[in-house]
């Protein structure tokens, strides 16, 4: 560790927004593994939106007040020391709002009369990478990587059997559990990267072993629903309502689109930018291939003892061809962000045999709003698939009444359909 390192840290508790449960739990855990005290943030409530109503003036992005109001939660702890605090907001260029989320961030803890030395906001970027985290940053992007496939891999397992389960409660309490475990492996310090994977490969085919054990009763009949949009909306469950769980309920059984698929995106992206600014041969492409080859193989390597397991439910392996299933309504060159994933992942969800896709977006989002407006084409061209947009602000929506009608659409689908599940 650097002595600026150690300083920087000494004595901070870092907290990280649940843009996804199991995400946030294993990232915090990779945060530990480089001796951070880290801790995702309590789950969101309706005193999350009471408090940060406070500091907004209502036009800010929903997930943003969401992530403010957790934050504002923790102020209000009893135990709260401005001194050890610190948050984890990333940002990002590009068109969405989720931009300003930092400065936003940063200038809350002003209004707060917080010095900037006060409260610390580690906000990574493609610029400066987690150069806050000293002669660690290397070693945590390999681990958070592997935190994040890891949460994936574990949410696509629970609700690929929670739908059928014949005890109420078990799928999630054996999901809780793995999660537990997988984050005791993550955040063990000074593991080398060859056998840490190696110990996750070793946890995660345990926790394989005990899905499989879960007493289930298939049924074909089920609806499958693809489910896409922006990424804090669809994956965060105090923001959409807890929607993928009111698709089971149902009657039918969510494939929801996972956080990795944006990294995938952002590589891409990457690489593309370097092309077209005459960097194809460079020091800097050669590093970013390289980023994504590392990236790839572990991820292959997580996911290679649910093989079995997600016959079926592959997710895209190509990137640049899978963006590539967009073009013809959203050309990548033309267009930006979670619209573009969204699009493609619609198209590629159809050819994998979906009875229909749920779009997810916070009220007013320029990508939900986009893709609204081309699903009805993407539709047609793909036998009538259904595609509906959900959009959410925080206000009580009839969930049962859409959900109830849209998979009503869909069971009507299952029967006409062109492309069959392979099973």
């Amino acid at each position: 560790m650097t002595t600026d390192y150690q300083q920087l840290w000494k004595n901070r508790k870092l907290y990280v927004p649940p843009m996804t449960n199991s995400g946030a739990r294993l990232f915090a855990a990779a945060f530990r593994s480089i001796g951070i005290d880290a801790v995702e943030f309590a789950p969101a409530d309706d005193e999350t939106l009471e408090l940060a109503s406070k500091f907004m003036s209502g036009e800010e992005c929903f997930p943003l007040k969401v992530t403010a109001g957790d934050f504002l939660k923790v102020i209000r702890q009893a135990d709260f020391s401005k001194e050890r605090m610190a948050v984890f907001m990333p940002t990002a260029e590009g068109p969405c709002r989720f931009g300003q989320y930092s400065p936003f961030f940063k200038n809350l803890i002003s209004s707060m009369k917080l010095a900037p030395d006060d409260v610390i906001v580690l906000s990574p970027t493609s610029k400066n990478a987690y150069e806050d985290l000293g002669s660690h940053a290397q070693e945590f992007k390999r681990t958070g990587w592997r935190a994040l496939v890891c949460a994936d891999i574990l949410r696509k397992i629970l609700l690929k059997t929670r739908p059928y389960e014949i005890h109420p409660g078990e799928t999630e309490q054996v999901y809780d559990s793995c999660l537990a475990e997988v984050a005791a492996t993550l955040e063990v310090p000074g593991i080398k990267p060859a056998d840490r994977l190696q110990k996750l490969v070793q946890v995660l085919t345990r926790s394989r072993d005990r899905f499989r054990t879960i007493p289930t009763r298939r049924d074909v009949s089920r609806p499958l629903i693809g489910v896409v949009g922006e990424i804090f909306c669809r994956l965060n469950r105090f923001s959409n309502q807890n929607l993928i769980k009111k698709i089971e309920e149902l009657g039918g059984e969510a494939w929801l689109s996972d956080v990795a698929e944006w990294v995938w995106y952002t590589n891409s992206e990457q690489q593309r930018k370097l092309r077209l600014f005459g960097k194809k041969y460079s020091r800097a492409m050669l590093a970013a291939k390289l980023k994504n080859h590392f990236q790839r193989k572990d991820e292959h390597a997580l996911y290679a003892p649910f093989h079995q397991d997600f016959t079926g439910y592959e997710e895209p392996e190509e990137t640049d061809d899978f963006l590539a299933l967009s073009n013809p309504y959203l050309p990548q060159n033309g267009a930006y962000g979670e619209m573009v994933i969204s699009v493609a992942k619609t198209i590629y969800l159809h050819a994998q045999g979906v009875d229909g896709i749920i779009d997810i977006s916070p009220f007013t989002c320029m990508n939900g709003t986009v893709t609204e407006a081309i699903y009805p084409r993407v539709s047609r061209d793909h036998d009538h698939l259904p595609i509906k947009n959900f959009y959410f602000d925080g206000t009580q929506a009839d969930l049962n009444r859409d959900v109830g009608i849209f998979l009503e659409l869909a069971r009507s689908y299952q029967h006409r359909k062109k492309v069959k599940r392979p099973f």
